[in-house]
């Protein structure tokens, strides 16, 4: 066989993905394994999403559509965007995906040269910069500040004659940090004054505790400059819907809408009804599982508080990132081989040391696992601490 692309052998494997997958094999060998590694609610979708999916196949939306998506979903999120994001949107600046993920890549590959450079802030979610190097871009990595998990004057030093975008996760995935208006004008600021792109990926937007979700393109006139990425599977508990979408200029979703006539088409026809019945119904499933969310957040922040662990913010998303006091990935494989509970070394977040742990399990698999936990730590090796006290 002749070689393979150079391009994609430099890429890494999803390191979440990898250990859902581990999880997942010990489980088929009867192994009762707690999984805390993958980032999906384990609510099953609202009822009255499905409903609308099964109408809509029922009456024979089986059909290819508008590759930028069906015209009610683009005005659905239009509306969205309008009266809980703050700033200005139209149909026409509305792009649905194949979920947010291929959403960010269709971005990267409709806005980048071979060779630009794109800012990514530390802890950093696995895929951005795997979407930057498929795009032929750089990613640039800049660690946000490890007491507050938020942005500093700092930032500015990454930017060079090749930069071309600022990428913004908010709240973060794996931090759970939601960034303040001083961290996003800082953003603002900077793509203003050297002529910057925005990625604003927020996913977990409708998933914060106590803090304020504030859009990055409501910011100033950041909407003219960012590309705002959201989608299904967080707050609608629709992973497997495969539903994303995108917010940006008109330039912007016209270069994303070519690349995805030249990949996916357009998103499933009829899944795409079930994202107008999730943001034009009922809200109320969003609101109860975000409180579980945070009930489950407070009662691992109250076992690490007692335990005397170093906990990201936790204000928003469902994670909790800590600091694992040793070698991330020593400690996570010592974690599933003898307290069979899976969790994703800080490494894949490009912030070793640190072990992220999803909370979007049901409370008495959280407790039992956490129980897990405090029963091997201190075992794994290079850890510096007297065991049982985390």
């Amino acid at each position: 066989m002749r070689a393979l692309s150079e391009k994609v052998s430099g890429i890494v494997s999803s390191a979440t993905l990898d250990v859902a997958d581990r999880a997942r094999e010990m489980k088929r060998q009867g192994i009762d394994v707690i999984s805390l590694s993958i980032g999906e609610p384990d609510f099953d979708t609202p009822n009255h999403i499905k409903v609308a999916c099964i109408d809509a196949l029922m009456r024979g939306e089986t059909h290819y559509a508008p590759s930028r998506g069906i015209p009610e979903l683009l005005q659905a999120v239009a509306g969205k965007i309008l009266t809980e994001n703050r700033f200005p949107c139209s149909p026409e600046q509305v792009i649905a995906t194949a979920g947010a993920k291929h959403a960010i890549a269709m971005a990267m590959q409709a806005v980048l040269n071979p060779g630009d450079q794109v800012i990514v802030l530390d802890p950093s979610w696995v895929s951005y910069e795997p979407c930057v190097q498929l795009a032929g871009g750089r990613a640039i990595h800049h660690p946000l500040n490890p007491k507050t998990f938020q942005l500093d004057d700092s930032v500015g030093e990454r930017i060079t004659g090749k930069t071309r975008m600022i990428v913004v996760n908010s709240p973060s995935n794996p931090t759970g940090a939601v960034l303040d208006r001083k961290s996003l004008q800082l953003v603002a600021d900077l793509c203003a004054d050297y002529e910057l792109l925005a990625l604003s990926d927020e996913i977990y937007e409708k998933l914060v505790y106590g803090k304020e979700h504030i859009s990055l393109a409501a910011v100033k006139d950041m909407a003219e400059r960012t590309i705002t990425v959201n989608g299904f599977s967080k707050a609608y508990a629709m992973t497997g819907w495969r539903l994303g979408y995108a917010v940006a200029p008109p330039a912007v979703i016209r270069q994303m809408t070519k690349v995805q006539q030249h990949g996916v088409s357009h998103p499933t026809t009829f899944v795409m009804w079930g994202g107008v019945a999730a943001l034009t119904g009922d809200q109320t499933c969003v609101e109860e599982m975000r409180r579980e969310f945070e009930a489950r957040r407070n009662y691992l922040l109250e076992v690490f508080r007692e335990m005397k662990a170093t906990v990201a913010p936790a204000d928003g998303a469902f994670y909790a990132f800590i600091d694992a006091r040793g070698e991330d990935t020593e400690v996570a494989d010592h974690w599933l081989a003898k307290a069979h509970v899976a969790v994703t070394p800080g490494a894949a977040f490009n912030a070793p040391g640190w072990v992220r742990l999803s909370y979007a399990t049901a409370m008495p698999q959280l407790r039992e696992a956490v129980k897990r936990i405090k029963s091997v730590w201190g075992e794994a090796p290079g850890r510096v601490m007297q065991k049982g006290v985390m």
